[in-house]
């Protein structure tokens, strides 16, 4: 097989030393860091830190507002995706955009936005407050928060996948008898399963990983709405530096576990998209045939 490339082999060494480099400065060294200084003093303090009451509670935060914006944001991200992919509509260009709206806006600026619209002071939040629920500074907020940031991600991976698909098995299988819920449960579902599991993974790394706009609105009552990536900020801030960067290496582990998963779905994926332009080019081939 000829050689494509036209660099010589000292510049794709070069080229390559410099990216390995980059990686093992930006990426590993600060990875090793972390677990080395949440590991140096002893596995004693390093597990005293994660069992501590206050880390513990911001653990169960972090799972308990991924518990709930993932699910959300899966139901969310397979309807979006079957309208756009399937459907002609008034108003699809703007659900389109209305997707990416969290990729543009800053996660900052995400949480100003709850405050403004739940915030004590405005008319829903007072309103929602006489009733007994608070949402900035509580539980609420941080979850509508962790929501908004996540939902493009389902949608994102779908959208691409069932557009290639297509929609002749569906179709098929509606001719063929079958209800929509069948259609969805047995064509549609075992079709995108791989690119599903693939938005999931990302929505759920989001979701712990998140801080810009759940600080905002959690008001960091430690105990209460701190989430990990917030308990590991105000830990660092005061010189806690086993403590932060041992529920820091809960997020590392969480990132490694992201990323072996996603390389496997991203394999799955691979090869079931092959299959459908394997299936698609025959059906093409096998349709011109006299």
């Amino acid at each position: 097989m000829a050689n494509l490339t036209t660099e010589s082999r000292p510049v794709r060494y070069a080229l390559t030393a410099v990216a390995l480099l980059f990686l093992f400065l930006f990426l590993l060294l600060p990875l090793i860091g972390v677990f080395w200084e949440a590991l140096h003093k002893g596995w004693q303090l390093y597990l005293t830190a994660l069992v501590e009451p206050e880390a513990w509670s911001a653990i169960k935060l972090t799972l308990i507002s991924a518990a709930i914006a993932v699910p959300l944001n899966l139901v969310f991200g397979v309807s979006a995706a079957w309208a756009i992919a399937r459907f002609d509509f008034r108003g699809k260009s703007l659900l389109t955009t209305l997707i990416d709206l969290p990729f543009a806006v800053s996660p900052v600026v995400a949480g100003l936005m709850f405050i403004l619209l739940f915030g004590a002071n405005t008319a829903v939040g007072g309103w929602l407050q006489d009733h007994g629920l608070q949402v900035i500074f509580a539980v609420p907020g941080i979850v509508l928060a962790t929501v908004f940031v996540t939902f493009p991600f389902v949608a994102r991976e779908l959208i691409p996948l069932m557009q290639s698909q297509g929609a002749d098995e569906e179709q098929a299988a509606i001719v063929l008898g079958a209800s929509g819920w069948q259609t969805f449960r047995k064509v549609t579902l075992p079709n995108i399963k791989w690119g599903l599991l693939y938005g999931v993974i990302l929505t759920n790394a989001r979701a712990m990983g998140e801080f810009g706009a759940v600080s905002v609105v959690s008001g960091h009552i430690r105990g209460e709405t701190n989430t990990i990536p917030l308990h590991v900020e105000i830990l660092y801030n005061e010189y806690n530096f086993v403590g932060a960067f041992a529920c820091a290496s809960l997020l590392a582990l969480l990132a490694l576990v992201t990323l072996l998963v996603k390389s496997l779905v991203e394999w799955r994926l691979h090869r079931q998209q092959q299959a459908s332009t394997l299936r698609t080019a025959e059906a093409r081939l096998q349709a011109a045939q006299p």
